[in-house]
């Protein structure tokens, strides 16, 4: 396996987040394998300012670096508007890399906004701790047996119930049936890892049926959409009504606050948001495999298990961005670190496979006991 550049202060700043994790679960947690377990997985690593997933580039531009994920094919779709040209090589890049020199970082990446794509400043975000509001009545308990509905796809979310899963909680994980997460297409091991051990319930979110009787009585709802995408369906934290104790979890890009709202985000642009790269001759270089993707998760995970302990009741809304700025150092040396293959004790369940289970649940929790 191909070893990965991560910062060792980053590592030991990891490794107290999953101890904070043991000490409200009594569950182990392995930061390299949290960190690399996708490298593992499919043999990736950044090159230089070439992602390890080969989606996202480090932009030198007229004034600084800035990073472009085109990792969808909508966002190739949208590069003749982003570079107003009426059409652009099968490669784009070598275009958009000369434009990108020409241009400041605050042009690119506000056109590229404009456009729904995801991109990055270098070192534009401020570290922020977790924003906690009031969001219930309290109710202490643990995590084991608590019911966690996971909304969230990809990697940041679905790590966080797979760490929630780990401690005991029956994790339910929701998908649309006609636009599922995308990881399902990838490596079987990598949506494996993540879901594993997770109940499977989709539906339509244009017709969300029990879905709303779901969040009700869940204790725990992980979102990582954008915030107003469920608040439009009547389903956001404020309209669920939840259980006294209810955790909402809602992950984000960029924070919920003003235009960053609306700004997407994959791991590797949002780390560079951060500032969270390493150096090679003055010259910034991705660190790990879309490396704020694991932080998060694993943040998020321990943040829940804290507020589970003090009675939850509670909105807790990290951003990506903001969590990779608290791992930054612009003197930072890295560590060449092997990758840890994941441990994966069960496969992750088809889609739908658990739909009538889930709504023996609802029924169960939705009647009050005798």
């Amino acid at each position: 396996m191909t070893p990965l550049a991560i910062p060792s202060g980053l590592l030991r700043q990891v490794q107290l987040v999953a101890d904070d994790f043991a000490a409200h679960t009594g569950v182990t947690v392995d930061p390299v394998e949290i960190l690399t377990g996708r490298a593992a997985i499919s043999d990736l690593a950044p090159q230089g300012q070439l992602s390890a997933g080969g989606a996202t580039r480090l932009l030198a531009t007229a004034d600084g670096w800035c990073a472009l994920t085109l990792s969808r094919r909508d966002d190739i779709a949208m590069i003749p508007a982003l570079l107003q040209q009426d059409s652009v090589p099968d490669d784009p890049w070598p275009t958009v890399t000369a434009w990108a020199a020409a241009t400041t970082a605050g042009e690119v990446a506000d056109r590229a906004r404009l456009l729904g794509l995801p991109v990055a400043v270098l070192g534009e975000t401020e570290p922020a701790a977790p924003v906690v509001s009031p969001l219930g009545s309290r109710l202490v308990g643990t995590l084991a047996g608590a019911l966690v509905v996971d909304l969230s796809s990809m990697w940041a979310g679905p790590l966080c119930g797979q760490l929630l899963a780990r401690a005991g909680a029956t994790v339910v994980k929701v998908e649309s049936w006609s636009r599922p997460d995308g990881t399902r297409a990838g490596a079987a091991e990598f949506f494996d890892w993540m879901n594993g051990g997770k109940l499977s319930y989709a539906m339509d979110f244009d017709d969300p049926g029990d879905l709303a009787q779901l969040l009700r009585v869940a204790d725990v709802v992980i979102e990582a959409s954008r915030p107003a995408a469920l608040a439009r369906r009547g389903l956001g934290p404020e309209q669920a009504a939840g259980r006294p104790g209810q955790i909402w979890l809602r992950l984000t890009g960029h924070g919920t606050e003003g235009d960053r709202a609306g700004w997407v985000a994959f791991g590797d642009d949002a780390a560079v948001s951060g500032g969270l790269v390493g150096y090679r001759d003055g010259t910034p270089v991705f660190v790990g495999d879309a490396i704020a993707d694991p932080l998060t998760g694993l943040q998020a995970a321990a943040a829940v298990a804290a507020s589970r302990r003090r009675g939850g009741g509670e909105l807790i809304e990290l951003s990506m961005a903001a969590v990779a700025a608290g791992y930054r150092s612009r003197d930072a040396v890295c560590d060449d670190v092997t990758p840890v293959r994941p441990a994966i004790p069960s496969p992750g369940r088809e889609l739908g496979a658990d739909n009538a289970v889930v709504r023996r649940l609802i029924a169960e929790r939705a009647t009050p006991p005798c």
